[in-house]
């Protein structure tokens, strides 16, 4: 029998949102789906020129991230029906996590340099990413966070899930 490869989504009472994320944007094409987009390539065809991806597959991703609301799909033309695909706020705030994973590429896989530099397109400027405390507006390392139940969480969650990365 054959297996899907959609990731499936996470249950509603599943209660750790990295899991939850990764069930709808946690595979590789799904994530160079939604760089493609970002980057002003919306079409069905311009999405699989350019990722060189099976059309089977991208149409499940797509289909996969509408149904999600991550992205929806607006028609362009009418005869024949032609569509595009344009984020959603939802889309558009995973924009931090991708700037994030290509900032982490560049530093340990980008050898000869950054392929591609993110810039402030008001003056040029490239782009930093930095975790700030609001309160005291410290930028904040990695291993100055903690956590600590949220109000989705269960508060009997034993201590040990919620230590500081080390």
């Amino acid at each position: 029998m054959a297996r899907s490869t959609v990731p499936q989504p996470v249950p509603d009472t599943v209660e750790c949102s990295i899991a939850a994320t990764l069930s709808v944007i946690g595979d590789r094409w799904t994530l160079l789906i939604l760089r493609d987009v970002f980057r002003g390539v919306r079409r069905f065809g311009q999405l699989h020129d350019d990722l060189g991806i099976a059309k089977n597959i991208l149409s499940d991703r797509l289909q996969k991230l509408v149904e999600s609301g991550v992205l929806e799909q607006v028609q362009y033309q009418q005869r024949p029906a032609r569509h595009e695909y344009r984020l959603t706020p939802k889309g558009l705030d995973l924009s931090p996590a991708l700037v994030a994973l290509m900032h982490w590429g560049d530093r340990w896989y980008a050898q000869s340099g950054p392929p591609t530099v993110l810039v402030h397109d008001a003056c040029g400027t490239p782009l930093e990413q930095v975790t700030r405390c609001p309160r005291c507006t410290e930028e904040i390392s990695p291993i100055h966070i903690g956590s600590r139940p949220g109000p989705g969480g269960e508060p009997d969650l034993d201590a040990a899930h919620h230590l500081k990365a080390r």
